[in-house]
């Protein structure tokens, strides 16, 4: 059988064609080897390499410390609004226990000094000798209670040291006749015998007269102590419920 190539060329062309491409895809990537070749290129390349891993691990880094600093402020300004509440709470009730330890003072220094004059009138009325009298009996320093308020004002932010300060002492003037001025030598005696009683002394003694008759009028500073318990005695109260 006789076969006639009715386009004479063209199996060769194609040959030809595909040949080309074949060599100027080599072509190029010989020039892009022979390039890379080249040791400043490549230190180029590298070098851009390099800067695009660091700048894609530092944003990266930066992005994941942002977040957490974030969740930080977060969790902080969470914590800060918590405890405001709890230093709020804590300041009210610092504030309610030293509204509170000022009313105990006052009441315990009440309690403490309500058998106070008493004692000091028994302690007086004991040792006072025949044939002298006294007209006037007053209290000469500040009212404890105002200094006791005084105190725990100006130490109400050291608890310790209004605990341990002691009240002022109580002092007191006896003013009063006597015919006998050894009566009144053996009344401040028995005084400053007495538990009660400390620190007599005489202020003021001058004569006069008193419904015709000339008597020794004094006048003595006394200060009251706080006794030992041994020279209290106390009686048991009973009451009856009907």
């Amino acid at each position: 059988m006789i076969k006639i190539n009715l386009l004479p060329g063209a199996k060769k062309a194609r040959g030809r064609g595909a040949a080309g491409a074949v060599s100027a895809v080599g072509a190029y990537v010989a020039a892009a080897t022979a390039r890379i070749r080249d040791p400043f290129l490549g230190a180029a390349v590298a070098s851009v390499v390099v800067a695009a891993l660091f700048v894609g691990g530092t944003y990266t880094r930066q992005t994941a410390r942002a977040s957490s600093l974030a969740e930080r402020q977060e969790t902080a300004t969470a914590d800060s609004a918590r405890y405001a509440v709890i230093l709020r709470e804590r300041t009210s009730a610092l504030a309610q226990r030293d509204s509170v330890s000022r009313q105990l003072s006052i009441i315990r220094a009440i309690d403490n000094n309500r058998f106070v004059w008493p004692h000091v009138m028994d302690e007086v009325s004991r040792a006072l000798p025949p044939y002298t009298w006294l007209t006037s009996l007053q209290q000469t320093s500040a009212p404890q209670l105002a200094a006791q308020a005084k105190t725990d004002s100006a130490e109400r932010d050291t608890a310790a040291k209004a605990d341990s300060a002691a009240p002022p002492a109580l002092k007191f003037r006896l003013v009063g006749n006597t015919v006998d001025i050894q009566a009144l030598t053996r009344f401040m005696k028995d005084l400053e015998a007495s538990p009660f009683v400390e620190n007599v002394a005489l202020n003021k003694s001058d004569l006069a007269l008193v419904d015709g008759k000339e008597v020794t009028q004094f006048q003595l500073d006394c200060e009251y102590q706080t006794p030992d318990l041994a020279a209290i005695r106390t009686v048991p109260v009973s009451l009856q419920v009907r």
